[in-house]
């Protein structure tokens, strides 16, 4: 797949504006439109570990710092760390009945970092665990955590009391007899339970001091080796306590990894959701561009020349189980379409909706966003469409002749294969292009689009609708006039 590791010279337009390349991009087969990643709305199905693929609910992840609580990395490399066993000889080589004592310490098999380097002592075999570089500042650090959340319970405490006052209407038996919880258990006798988040808590301010504790006299004077000093992203990997020595590294517990999925933001259907065991790389829901919109694939092309007709040899490329037709259309042509869709949705006609259903359909309506690309050529559009059939595997291994028999224009199709056609368009470079300059064409690609959902009713045939979209090739650089 040359279009994934080359740069993106087919770019088709996304409805926010963006050029990406077909690879990046997916289908909404319900709004049929092109979604990239700043499309659609990003959502967390599941968090797990990817060495031991442990799967953690939200709030047990949360707990943990969204960390693995088993695998550790190196602090040096960001490798995973591995076990390795070791014997130690018994303290009193002596006695008869002394023998030897196995232990295991990890050990990254990349930059050869050990916790020996570091001293951290050995484990024996059969424990669990590894010692916790515990923070010196951990106390007051959960001091100021827990003050923040009384500010916030307290806030969120007088916003309920202010609602109560301005509440018209009493709702609840105990508002209209005025008999509440804590009238009741003041008539018990028992005490009123307070929340341990709404008292006051003793918590100091941290005040600035001029002196400084630890002596910088040592930066001048002691020339500074390289090998010895931390990174910065060896600093942030531990950003408790931030070393500056590589002697005061220690393991990082690896961070989880998510299994998302992507919604349409405009429809609010799913266009790709993965399954939920962290052992399965499959999908439930795949809706890739790639899988639904034909590729176009950049042949071959004439040197660029102002002032003259360039050949430019391109490959369609249907990827559906259905046959399409595909027209090539001028750039302008679907800007006209979508001008006039804004106008109808500017001027609705009255309706007897509710309010609240019109505000809903609004919210999820979409417009369009002007592309910023500089097109430097002008196409010649041909007037014949061209006709692709569907995909077939077998195809690509069968040797013998083709068997279609499309009328295609011996000036447009160049070649024909199974699912695939090579066409040819002139291109002619503006003559405003200065030389070395990168030009780029444009033309609106339209297809026949069948589809894929599946329909209630019986012996009903799928829905084609015609789907257009903007492409943008980019052809090299301007070589010279004619």
């Amino acid at each position: 797949m040359a279009y994934i590791v080359e740069p993106d010279v087919v770019r088709y337009a996304c409805m926010c504006g963006l050029l990406k390349p077909i690879s990046r991009l997916y289908f909404c087969r319900h709004c049929l439109h092109l979604r990239c990643g700043f499309c659609v709305c990003h959502e967390v199905d599941s968090l797990f570990c990817g060495k031991c693929l442990e799967n953690l609910p939200s709030t047990e992840a949360k707990l943990k710092k969204n960390k693995c609580s088993n695998c550790l990395e190196c602090p040096s490399c960001h490798q995973q760390l591995s076990s390795k066993a070791a014997t130690v000889a018994p303290k009193n080589p002596e006695d008869p009945k002394a023998t030897p004592k196995k232990v295991i310490y990890l050990c990254c098999l990349n930059c050869r970092w050990t916790t020996r380097d570091v001293g951290i002592p050995d484990q024996e075999v059969g424990k669990s665990g590894w010692p916790e570089h515990e923070n010196v500042h951990t106390n007051r650090l959960n001091a100021i955590m827990n003050h923040y959340k009384k500010l916030v319970l307290k806030e969120k405490q007088q916003q309920m009391d202010k609602d109560k006052k301005q509440r018209k209407y009493t709702t609840s038996l105990a508002e209209r007899t005025g008999v509440t919880a804590s009238i009741l258990r003041k008539r018990l006798g028992m005490t009123e339970l307070k929340n341990p988040l709404l008292e006051a808590d003793d918590l100091k301010p941290a005040v600035a001091s001029k002196e400084i504790v630890d002596s910088i006299e040592h930066l001048l004077t002691t020339p500074i080796k390289l090998n010895d000093i931390t990174t910065i992203d060896q600093r942030l990997k531990l950003p408790d306590w931030q070393p500056t020595a590589v002697d005061k590294l220690y393991p990082v517990h690896k961070q989880l990894s998510v299994k998302r999925s992507l919604r349409c933001r405009s429809c609010e259907h799913n266009v790709s959701k993965p399954e939920y065991s962290p052992n399965s790389i499959k999908f439930k829901i795949q809706l890739f561009a790639y899988y639904h919109i034909p590729e176009i694939r950049i042949v071959t092309v004439e040197p660029l020349r102002i002032g003259k007709q360039c050949e430019l040899l391109i490959k369609l490329i249907n990827p559906t189980q259905h046959q399409t037709t595909i027209t090539i259309l001028p750039l302008e042509h679907l800007d006209a379409i979508q001008q006039e869709d804004t106008k109808v949705i500017e001027d609705p006609p009255e309706t007897k909706e509710p309010l609240s259903f019109q505000l809903l359909q609004s919210s999820l309506t979409s417009h369009p966003r002007q592309i910023n690309a500089k097109v430097g050529t002008d196409v010649s559009i041909p007037t014949s469409s061209i006709i692709l059939p569907a995909r077939d595997d077998a195809a690509e291994y069968d040797d013998t002749g083709e068997t279609q028999n499309f009328q295609d224009d011996p000036k447009l199709v160049v070649f024909r294969k199974s699912n695939k056609a090579v066409i040819k368009l002139l291109v002619a470079p503006m003559e405003n292009l200065e030389l070395g300059e990168e030009v780029i064409a444009g033309f609106t690609m339209q297809h026949v689009y069948t589809s894929t959902i599946a329909t209630t009713t019986e012996n009903k045939e799928p829905q084609k609708f015609d789907h257009k979209m903007k492409i943008y090739l980019t052809l090299g650089t301007l070589v010279g006039s004619q």
